[in-house]
This record gives structure tokens, C-alpha cells and sequence, in this order.
């Protein structure tokens, strides 16, 4: 297993429009141990494989307080949502920047998962918030991009000015 380069925000590869995976195959079954193990080192919640600049409709996650009950998502679709629920986010492309996005409080989805065997899934709280986030990746779409364009800019702004306090 491997640890992967996450893609940092405004990357233009995180604007990547995934593809659905046609076959789970052991270089998929690879793949989603390396996000596993790349998301838990991170450490994160959630990681799609766009955000590792691999454009497949495949999301990792665990929202445990144990970090052991990994959920694998391949082509993940929601097939009902509904509520509404504000819930502060972050994201490991957009490191320490956190800020809230309204989203569906209950989601239904229908996935793979990594044998290749189809199941649905009821979601609320936080598992619900995350796989949205993570589908948004899949769509090519940053948290942050769900702001004004004032506070987009700031974080830009902020997140440039950490870049180059590091280099």
C-alpha cells in the first residue's frame, strides 16, 4: 500500500468530471486500500479519487470515532435526499480552512462496493454530509465553491499566503 499526493485547492485537476468505474478489478481493490491508507494518515474522513488525481466515480470513508468501519463507495449515485442541514466542513484538497455548506440531511445512495456487489445505503449526520462532499469531488466540485465569491477569494488568498510560508 501506498500513500498518495492529495491535490491542493485551486488545482484544476480537482475540476475533473470522474468516470464510473465499468469493472472492479484488482487494481481498483489496490487503489481503495492506498485512499484508505492515505485518508487515515491524513488524517480525514472522507476522500474521493479525484482528490488524488485519479478521475474514477470511487470515494472512501469513516466517520467512526474508532477509525475501523471503512465505507467504499464505486459509482455512488443518490437516489433520495431530503432535509436540510448546515454543517461546518473541511477538506484535506483545502487544508485548515473550514466553513459551513447546507446540504441534505438524509441521503439514499446506491454504490458498488469492492467486490462489485450493488447496495443501498440510508445516511444522516455526519456520513451523510461527508458523502456528499465526496460526490461533489466526483462532480468536480470544491466545498468552498458553495460560498460568495468574496469568501472564495479570501480563502484563495489565505491559502496562497500559507503556500508560501512553507516553501
Amino acid at each position: 500500500m501506498a500513500i498518495l499526493k492529495i491535490l491542493q485547492y485551486p488545482d484544476e485537476r480537482l475540476h475533473t468530471v470522474a468516470a464510473p468505474v465499468t469493472q472492479v478489478t484488482d487494481k481498483i481493490r489496490l487503489l481503495l486500500k492506498d485512499m484508505a491508507e492515505t485518508m487515515y494518515a491524513a488524517p480525514g474522513i472522507g476522500l474521493a479519487a479525484t482528490q488524488v488525481d485519479v478521475h474514477e466515480r470511487i470515494i472512501v470513508i469513516d466517520t467512526s470515532e474508532t477509525r475501523d468501519q471503512l465505507l467504499v463507495l464505486i459509482n455512488p449515485k443518490i437516489i433520495a435526499s431530503d432535509g436540510i442541514s448546515d454543517f461546518e466542513e473541511g477538506c484535506l484538497s483545502v487544508p485548515g480552512i473550514y466553513g459551513k455548506v447546507q446540504r441534505a440531511e438524509f441521503v439514499t445512495v446506491s454504490a458498488l462496493n469492492a467486490k462489485g456487489e450493488s447496495f443501498i445505503l440510508d445516511a444522516d449526520g455526519l456520513l451523510a454530509v461527508c458523502i456528499q462532499h465526496e460526490m461533489d469531488h466526483l462532480a468536480g466540485k470544491v466545498f468552498v465553491e458553495y460560498w460568495s465569491r468574496l469568501k472564495q477569494a479570501r480563502t484563495l488568498a489565505r491559502l496562497k499566503k500559507k503556500q508560501r510560508s512553507t516553501m
